[in-house]
């Protein structure tokens, strides 16, 4: 494992080979490259994983928040060029889904590039994004939206010095989020895949099929057992699944 090719932005798991294919991991609102640390040498031999390292978190703590998906985006896309050489693959699990579709979309409308897919997880598609008031409220809201939804340690919200911590990157997520709303779905070219777990609170089968509306190219929807962080109980089998998409890439 390397940081990223010099790039800041990225934890790469380098591979003895030549990959033939890159995935990207984009993690959620309040998350880390961390998250996705069991992915980087999952898929074998020739696909390396990067996941995004979001800044003011882990290695990048002392560096400012970002607060608007439009930032994060161009940051990330800008980021993302060096890395171009072979097919490149998204994957975004909630914000981190947004996100993966933001970036894909100015891959293809200011470079032309098309990537081999974008994979989304608990997520709507932009046409249908509504703005949200968490990060409005005080800390203890703050902190009951995460609860609510899982995904963070625990004892991170438990003990007053390490919520400290990492409260203000999660505030900034929930702005980010908050102001991401309703937005044209212009259609990408690439196969877009959806993911949801069957039980996630906030979003149903029928709002994860319209990312169908933005991909002429391809749309599929796998449900799994388990809620909003369905992935972490359910990592194998969408490792499989992921596994079979990435070795249709060439």
């Amino acid at each position: 494992m390397s940081t990223g090719g010099g790039s800041t932005w990225f934890r790469r798991y380098e591979l003895a080979a030549p990959p033939r294919a890159r995935l990207l991991c984009l993690p959620h609102a309040g998350g880390s490259a961390s998250f996705f640390h069991s992915w980087g040498h999952a898929f074998g031999d020739d696909v390396e994983v990067l996941v995004a390292r979001y800044p003011g978190r882990q290695e990048r703590i002392a560096e400012p928040l970002l607060e608007s998906m439009d930032e994060l985006a161009d940051a990330v896309t800008e980021e993302l060029l060096p890395f171009l050489d072979i097919p490149l693959v998204v994957f975004g699990h909630s914000m981190g889904a947004s996100l993966a579709y933001e970036v894909a979309l100015r891959l293809q409308e200011l470079h032309g590039v098309r990537i081999a897919g974008l994979y989304v997880s608990c997520q709507v598609p932009p046409q249908l994004k509504k703005p949200k008031t968490a990060y409005l409220g005080g800390d203890a809201e703050v902190i009951d939206e995460v609860r609510r939804l899982g995904g963070t340690d625990r004892a991170l919200l438990d003990d007053p010095d390490l919520r400290d911590l990492v409260l203000p990157a999660i505030r900034a997520d929930f702005r980010i989020v908050g102001g991401y709303g309703l937005r044209p779905g212009v259609p990408l070219r690439c196969p877009v895949a959806g993911y949801l777990g069957g039980e996630d609170p906030d979003i149903t089968e029928a709002e994860m099929e319209a990312w169908s509306e933005v991909a002429p190219a391809g749309f599929e929807l796998r449900v799994m057992p388990g809620d909003h962080f369905y992935l972490v109980q359910q990592r194998d089998a969408l490792i499989d699944d992921l596994t079979r998409r990435l070795s249709r890439i060439r």
